[in-house]
């Protein structure tokens, strides 16, 4: 395994950290520029405003140069481009002046986080505001103020990207993220890293699977791509999995399908119990990411997640705290380690079948002693004649590593030798 992957992860992370993002735009077009840059295969798509995706039409193209607000005598008190956070994203525009009283209307805090400027969105309603910290706030004291928000709201486009690498069969493990957060790095900076950092360790080898990396404005992007690609996704995706909050290095968590017993749920399972000392397992019925729309009835995929510190359960989430100093090279490294386990079990993951009716003889291939003596098996007899019990052509390798208490990839080993002996064979 790469010992500076994480560090590499992290500098990316701080490369697309200050950019302005939102579901439209030019951020999103910069980030997804960037991420192009060490992914040249990935493919941009332009979906144009008041498009219809199922139940939602794209909105308008939001973009914004300048966002402040000062005192009359021209001090700057709150400046978009101090911290891009401090502007409701898809503010519409205004240039004037305006009373205390008034402009306080327009403002957002979170008074049980008095540093932390809040995320606030206001994508599907017409409004105008800012975001600053409770101490900020307590510091406005002046009776009027003056406001300049120099945004913009046209007829554009949603822009979406994805990347596939072919492989030996058309059948598809999904690897999904958003690139509409501003400026936080847990939620969401280190999604796009780390499917970018995935993408590049899938095509340095050749694959079972083919895979697909798709990178969209949380919700309203997923819904698009959805009804862009429904038929192929649902013929084709086998597993999916869901990036969202894995640069940080606290805790591990794992969400669910909404079904809950799929390959992604088995393989994230097995692998979170045998590589991670704790993690915290949620419910479906605590997904917030775009698994709500993946997992959706009629859609199907199944699509999980592995996390860090998970959406909504940590204080810095949706604040200004979520910063670079948040996540670290170590949290990364953790995430991208679990998840290229994950998808090397999913590569390896077959189901298996004794060749031979009662237990063949294993003296004969060297694989038990034939003196019959107690204490004369070889090292690995127990576990052969172990496999060879559960081998029969409906439990994959999971399954047979979970009947044996063991982790799943270290058994190929073993089975390897079995193919070798034809033993067992592949189903």
């Amino acid at each position: 395994m790469n010992t500076n992957i994480g560090h590499e992860m992290y500098s990316f992370a701080a490369k697309l950290f200050p950019i302005c993002r939102s579901i439209t735009g030019k951020g999103v077009r910069e980030t997804l520029g960037e991420i192009k840059k060490l992914l040249p295969g990935l493919k941009f798509t332009e979906v144009p405003s008041n498009s219809k995706c199922f139940d939602w039409i794209i909105p308008k193209e939001w973009n914004i140069k300048e966002a402040y607000i000062s005192k009359l005598s021209g001090e700057k008190i709150i400046d978009f481009r101090k911290n891009n956070l401090h502007i409701v994203s898809y503010s519409t525009p205004y240039d004037g002046k305006i009373k205390a009283t008034e402009l306080k209307k327009h403002l957002h805090t979170l008074p049980e986080l008095p540093q932390a400027i809040p995320y606030v969105t206001s994508y599907y309603s017409e409004y105008w505001g800012f975001c600053l910290s409770k101490e900020q706030l307590d510091k406005l004291d002046d009776e009027e103020y003056l406001v300049k928000i120099d945004s913009q709201l046209t007829e554009g486009a949603l822009t979406y990207a994805d990347l596939i690498i072919p492989g030996e069969t058309k059948q598809e493990v999904l690897i999904s993220t958003y690139v509409c957060h501003p400026s936080m790095g847990n939620n969401e900076t280190s999604g796009p890293v780390l499917a970018t950092f995935l993408a590049k360790f899938i095509a340095q080898s050749k694959r079972r699977y083919t895979y697909r990396f798709v990178f969209v404005p949380e919700t309203i992007g997923a819904v698009a791509y959805i009804s862009q690609h429904l038929d192929e996704l649902k013929n084709n995706v086998i597993a999916g999995f869901q990036l969202s909050c894995v640069g940080d290095n606290r805790e591990y968590s794992y969400l669910p399908t909404r079904r809950g017993n799929t390959l992604t749920d088995k393989v994230m399972k097995h692998v979170l119990k045998h590589k991670v000392k704790e993690f915290k397992s949620y419910s479906f019925l605590n997904r917030g990411s775009d698994e709500r729309q993946y997992c959706s009835p009629g859609v199907d995929l199944p699509v999980a997640s592995i996390m860090r510190s998970k959406y909504g359960e940590y204080k810095e989430y949706h604040t200004s705290l979520d910063d670079m100093s948040f996540i670290s090279a170590e949290g990364f490294e953790g995430s991208f380690n679990i998840h290229v386990e994950c998808l090397n079990l999913l590569e390896h993951n077959e189901f298996y079948k004794a060749v031979h009716l009662c237990e063949p003889q294993l003296g004969k291939r060297g694989l038990r002693s034939n003196s019959g003596a107690l204490g004369q098996f070889t090292p690995n007899f127990k576990l052969v004649s172990d496999i060879l019990a559960y081998s029969d052509g409906e439990s994959d390798l999971i399954d047979l590593a979970e009947a044996l208490n063991v982790y799943a990839l270290d058994l190929k080993t073993t089975i390897d030798l079995l193919l070798k002996h034809d033993l067992v064979k592949k189903k």
